[in-house]
């Protein structure tokens, strides 16, 4: 049953958010494309020109968070330093004095963690079920409560797996080429090369179970597998985007391919169930002049060279942002214009979860569109500044979602936005993380309530209080934040800025 919002507003306010512009898909296999993007474009977004220290959070009862097998640390409330992702300043002698960052890059997956070493090496943490990890972790010491001990607690199962929860190296990758991109789904893992070429491990799953991994040869792969790159036509892979269960390629020509589970079109073209495995194949779909692309779980988004933002997939609260109408199930069938103001810049990057969506600008403001329930879209929905005509009532008069992309108000510059299942992430220009959204997993990072944070509310605390935050990365439960340690001078210069604004 298709449902419209009934706050009242201008007529032509209205007219304008149901107007749907669609791309129209051709295909692109005979044409002849010059070259528009390349790999240094995007570097900025996703390594590091120093390392970085690593500050996990959030629920790890899936060995998540990566701070080794103790049960103590399967809730970690606010940011805390992962000291297996530092090394001592001599790395030969155990007796150093100190400790160095090594990692450039990271991304979380829905329970795993990929991450990229200075030095060209891949580690990954988590939840392997599934050939996430890429390694071996069959022979842990996982130590399980004695259900039989007085002393039992029912909160206390036991230490984790001590392979998944602690960072290991992924063995069977490449050495000799430097990798741009590590990214993670939910079972599945990928890393991008600067020659183009794509190593990956896991699998993908639907809606009845694993889907597969490739075509109908590999159910899962447990090792790093080389992609067969035929689908390129010997254009060079520039750009990656993770989903849930599936994952989008960039070429340098500005093609799109798609790979993984289609249901809800995320893969933007119709999958007949008796041919779903023919989407464990990448291609394309007949989408092309784009600079950039990026996925929620399961809807999808790319910009193209003119500048308009273009969005496919499932969209029951308005997560796709190109119309005002909400409709339960909805799928958008094909690339859509996401109705961003005419006024509102240049898009820098965005991100979504499950049911929402976060599109930053180059200016550093923040638009966002999608699912309420849980403050995924951290707007105060009470106040005068968030347009009433943007949001959708329910038959019971409550605001279940805000489907237009509205700006955020009364938010300091942000120069990075990142985004779990159902809470978000952004950095300030000047490297301070705030969050919002479902908090009792504690992924907000936000300390002991459990509480929903409605809306962005700073990270403050002593692990995290001296370092300018580079990037951040959402998962199911937890988060991620990377950042460089500020002298105390411009730490105690940015903590008196703050100070003075509350």
């Amino acid at each position: 049953m298709k449902r419209s919002n009934s706050s009242t507003g201008s007529s032509k306010a209205v007219r304008s958010h149901k107007r749907i512009r669609s791309v129209h898909l051709h295909s692109t296999l005979n044409k002849n494309y010059n070259i528009i993007n390349s790999q240094d474009d995007y570097k900025h977004m996703y390594i590091s020109a120093k390392p970085l220290d690593i500050f996990v959070w959030g629920t790890g009862s899936m060995c998540e968070l990566g701070l080794g097998p103790s049960h103590k640390n399967k809730e970690v409330k606010r940011p805390r330093l992962n000291p297996f992702l530092q090394k001592n300043i001599n790395a030969n002698d155990d007796k150093a004095g100190g400790k160095v960052p090594f990692i450039v890059s990271f991304c979380c997956g829905g329970m795993h963690t990929i991450a990229l070493t200075d030095d060209n090496k891949v580690l990954t943490w988590g939840t392997n079920d599934a050939g996430a990890l890429g390694r071996d972790t069959s022979d842990a010491k996982e130590q399980l409560k004695d259900m039989d001990e007085d002393n039992s607690d029912d909160d206390d199962d036991g230490d984790l797996n001590d392979l998944e929860s602690t960072p290991m190296e992924v063995e069977g990758l490449p050495s000799d080429t430097k990798i741009v991109q590590v990214i993670a789904t939910d079972n599945f893992s990928c890393v991008l090369y600067e020659t183009g070429d794509i190593f990956c491990w896991g699998t993908f799953r639907c809606n009845e179970g694993i889907l597969g991994l490739y075509k109908d040869e590999i159910k899962i792969q447990t090792k790093p597998w080389k992609l067969p790159l035929a689908f390129t036509r010997g254009k060079k892979i520039v750009q990656l985007a993770p989903g849930k269960d599936h994952v989008l390629f960039l070429d340098e020509c500005g093609i799109v391919y798609a790979w993984g589970n289609g249901q809800q079109y995320q893969l933007g073209r119709k999958v007949l169930e008796r041919f779903r495995l023919k989407t464990l194949d990448p291609r394309p779909f007949g989408l092309d002049n784009v600079k950039y692309i990026s996925s929620g779980e399961n809807h999808s988004f790319a910009l193209d060279k003119n500048g308009d933002l273009y969005a496919w997939g499932l969209n029951q609260f308005g997560q796709c942002g190109v119309s005002k109408e909400v409709e339960d199930g909805a799928l958008i069938t094909v690339p859509t214009k996401v109705l961003l103001p005419e006024d509102a810049g240049k898009v820098s990057m965005v991100a979504a979860g499950e049911h929402h969506s976060l599109v930053l600008m180059e200016n550093g403001d923040l638009y966002v569109f999608g699912r309420i329930d849980m403050f995924e879209v951290g707007l105060d929905i009470k106040s005068d500044k968030v347009p009433k005509e943007n949001l959708y009532e329910d038959v019971h008069g409550k605001i279940r979602a805000v489907p237009v992309p509205t700006k955020m108000p009364n938010v300091k510059p942000f120069k990075y936005v990142a985004s779990g299942s159902h809470h978000s992430l952004a950095i300030t220009t000047d490297g301070v993380v705030f969050s919002w959204g479902f908090g009792e997993t504690y992924a907000v990072g936000l300390g002991p309530s459990g509480d929903d944070i409605e809306i962005p509310t700073r990270i403050k605390n002593t692990a995290t209080k001296d370092h300018d935050i580079i990037f951040v990365s959402g998962g199911g439960q937890f988060s991620c934040s990377g950042g460089i340690k500020l002298s105390d001078e411009k730490a105690e210069e940015r903590e008196k800025a703050y100070e003075d604004e509350d």
